[in-house]
């Protein structure tokens, strides 16, 4: 006679199960996102309203209208030594791309974003939001995400205030240091020789914490602008392969601030902790191809116009005719080489 209760016992629990709220069944090999809601350099929330490094003290003695005019003035170095793309379209592009991650940054200074003109895979900001793309690196992205990526990070130097913060640490240490913070590339590396100040190993140690720091947001703020941040790893990724494949592919300055595989690890699993999954990202956008291959169209044509072509050229032997017989005898009376024939290409609209 107890078998009843013990029954309706059993069917109370089973609609219970049934239609009490599913649970996630935690995988032991999966990371957990935790989200943080503190105002603190991991709450996603609050990027745009954070502190990540600007505040003036003992660690930054820079105001942000002084680290403006030390970039404006390294600025002006850069762009005497360096040649700049003029394409509209290209820099257009570059800029448009590097406003929107700066809108979704902790960017305290407004940015000033510009296209060198050199194979180094290099991007670079000065204090103050003087930011430089190499083409180079658009060459050697395969997405728009990957070139976000590298930009992110470098926009992050800013936002925290990375170039000030090394100089007062190198000021403190009494040291010589050029506020200037480069994922690596020619120009920082020849502005250091041309300017005769070098980076002692022991400072250049204090910086690896500023990149990782920019390895940190910078994905924050490609994912905030919508970008897959795994294109930052992968980037990163290739190119060491790049270089272990072929060696000096990538510039002698990146060598100072590598992309170690614990930092790349490490950013994996901020991005597995720290980054809720989203449903769609951006990774590639047709007009970046285009702005690259319009880019490369433009390389190839500044070498052909240079005669960097990489290809042998055939020379022969010039023979003595009447006509150079009377040009030298031209020339003893009195003409110069000016009344030599000059080879004229014929002008074409640069890009």
């Amino acid at each position: 006679m107890f078998r009843l209760p013990v029954l309706r016992l059993a069917s109370f629990y089973f609609l219970c199960a049934a239609f009490a709220p599913a649970q996630s069944v935690p995988n032991p090999g999966k990371s957990q996102v935790k989200a943080y809601h503190d105002g603190g350099i991991r709450d996603l929330d609050a990027v745009g309203n954070r502190k990540v490094g600007c505040t003036r003290g003992l660690g930054n003695w820079y105001t942000l209208d002084r680290q403006i005019a030390m970039g404006k003035q390294f600025s002006q170095e850069v762009e005497s030594t360096a040649r700049l793309v003029k394409d509209p379209v290209i820099t257009e592009y570059v800029n448009r791309l590097g406003q929107t991650l700066v809108r979704n940054s902790d960017a305290q200074v407004p940015f000033i974003i510009k296209v060198l003109d050199t194979d180094d895979v290099n991007a670079f900001a000065l204090p103050g939001g003087f930011f430089y793309v190499d083409s180079g690196l658009i060459l050697a992205a395969d997405n728009e995400a990957e070139l976000a990526g590298v930009m992110a990070h470098e926009i992050a130097h800013v936002a925290a205030c990375h170039a000030a913060r090394q100089n007062t640490r190198g000021q403190l240490m009494n040291l010589a240091s050029i506020p200037l913070i480069f994922v690596g590339g020619g120009i920082g590396y020849a502005m250091q020789n041309v300017a005769g100040l070098a980076l002692p190993l022991g400072f250049l140690k204090f910086s690896r914490g500023f990149e990782s720091e920019a390895d940190y947001l910078g994905l924050e703020y490609m994912y905030k602008s919508g970008y897959d941040p795994q294109a930052f790893t992968a980037f990163f990724e290739k190119v060491r392969s790049l270089e272990r494949d072929q060696p000096g592919f990538v510039a002698k300055a990146f060598e100072t601030h590598p992309q170690t595989p614990d930092r790349i690890q490490k950013s994996q699993r901020e991005i597995n902790t720290l980054l809720p999954p989203r449903e769609e990202y951006k990774v590639d956008t047709s007009e970046f191809q285009d702005v690259k291959a319009r880019l490369s169209e433009l390389e190839s044509r500044h070498k052909v116009e240079h005669g960097d072509t990489g290809r042998p050229t055939l020379r022969r032997r010039s023979h003595s005719t009447n006509e150079e017989d009377k040009s030298k005898a031209g020339d003893d009376k009195g003409q110069g080489d000016d009344e030599r024939p000059t080879l004229k290409r014929r002008s074409t609209s640069s890009l």
